[in-house]
Order: structure tokens, then sequence, then C-alpha cells
């Protein structure tokens, strides 16, 4: 996925692009914007839980340590489990961060959706259930528009659930195997398909953002 989209007046194709036209072309944009963001957010998240399954594995080895090395000094196993518990806590809160920020992305993604539903009401209230004859662009009609505002919010909504849940598993899974598991679920976002990819491209070529 490239850089934001703006859209100017180089990349409208007819001064009748106005009213909802217009806004859908706006919206079809917007989406493109969002998804750039939350990749950039997703790439920020996967470094920051990757920092912290590092923490929480090597914290879980040194209990280990402890415990079958009897020669060592009683007070300096404290210490360093507070050492590491601090630096953990401190990863988590970054995560978090990142998660909070994935929620802002979905909730303008919420009301991207909420405005096409918007548009297709307003058509049929004007034109019938059937829509308007003519497209507005080059072959969709508004409720196209709306299944796949539908379709991109789905998917996004999906894969914040699984992120707020491997943020809630990672930091108390001591076994490798599981970490792996949960990195590479955050970094290849299962809900966030070849499908939902196609459907964003179908909709800028659509609304002219990219050329057929």
């Amino acid at each position: 996925m490239e850089g934001d989209i703006t859209v100017t007046q180089a990349n409208r194709k007819c001064s009748a692009v106005t009213g909802s036209t217009r806004k859908i072309k706006d919206n079809a944009a917007d989406w493109h914007n969002l998804m750039v963001r939350w990749e950039k957010l997703n790439e920020d998240g996967f470094n920051v839980a990757g920092n912290l399954v590092n923490i929480r594995l090597t914290r879980s080895q040194s209990d280990q340590l402890v415990v079958v090395d009897e020669s060592s000094s009683p007070s300096s196993a404290p210490s360093q489990q507070t050492g590491g518990a601090a630096e953990l806590q401190d990863e988590c809160c970054k995560l978090q961060d990142v998660i909070d920020r994935m929620v802002v992305v979905v909730k303008k993604m919420e009301r991207l959706t909420a405005s096409q539903q918007g548009f297709q009401d307003l058509e049929e209230f004007q034109f019938g259930l059937e829509g308007r004859k003519c497209p507005l662009f080059h072959s969709w009609n508004t409720k196209h528009f709306n299944e796949s505002s539908c379709v991109l919010l789905d998917s996004f909504s999906q894969e914040l659930k699984l992120k707020q849940t491997i943020l809630q598993e990672l930091a108390h899974t001591a076994t490798s195997d599981l970490c792996m598991v949960y990195l590479s679920c955050w970094l290849h976002q299962p809900f966030i398909t070849a499908q939902t990819r196609l459907t964003l491209e179908a909709l800028l070529l659509e609304t002219g953002h990219h050329p057929l």
C-alpha cells in the first residue's frame, strides 16, 4: 500500500463530481489513507510485541536459573525480577498505545461506513429501491459501495479484536512456541485477507483514484 491519497483538482475526472458522488470519492481516499495508517501501526506494534516476547522469555529463563542455581545470591534475584517486571510493563503500555490508535482508526472506518449507508438510504428515497439507473462512476451503484465498506470494516474490526486478545495473552505466555504463534498472527493479520485488499483496490479503481 502506497502513501496517502489526497483528493485534488488533478485527480477528479470532471467538474460534475459533486454532491454524493464527490463525497463517495473522498470516502474512497479516506479508506486508503486509513489502511496505510493501520499498516504503519501494525508494523510498530509488531516491533513492540517482539521486544515484549524477548523480555518475557528472558525473564522466564532467569527465573528457572534462580531456582536451579542454589549458589546464587538471595538478594540478587528479587532485584532482577523487579527490573524485568518494570521493563515488561513498559512494553505492554507501548503495545496498548498502538492498539488504542488502532481503535481510533476503526472508529473512523465505522463513520465512513455509516456515511456510505446514508448515501444508499438517500438514493433509495430519491429513486426507489432499485436506485439510480446511471452509475455514479464506472459501473457501481451506491449499494455496491456500501457493501464494500461493510466488508472492509468487518475485516479491520475482527483484526482489532485479535490484536486486543494478543495483548492480553502475550505478557503471560512463557512458552516460546506460543509466543511465536502470537507474533505471527500479529504480523500476518489473518482477518485482513487478500480479498480485503482487492476490495479496497476495486474501490479506488471505481472512483478513479487508480487508473483502470
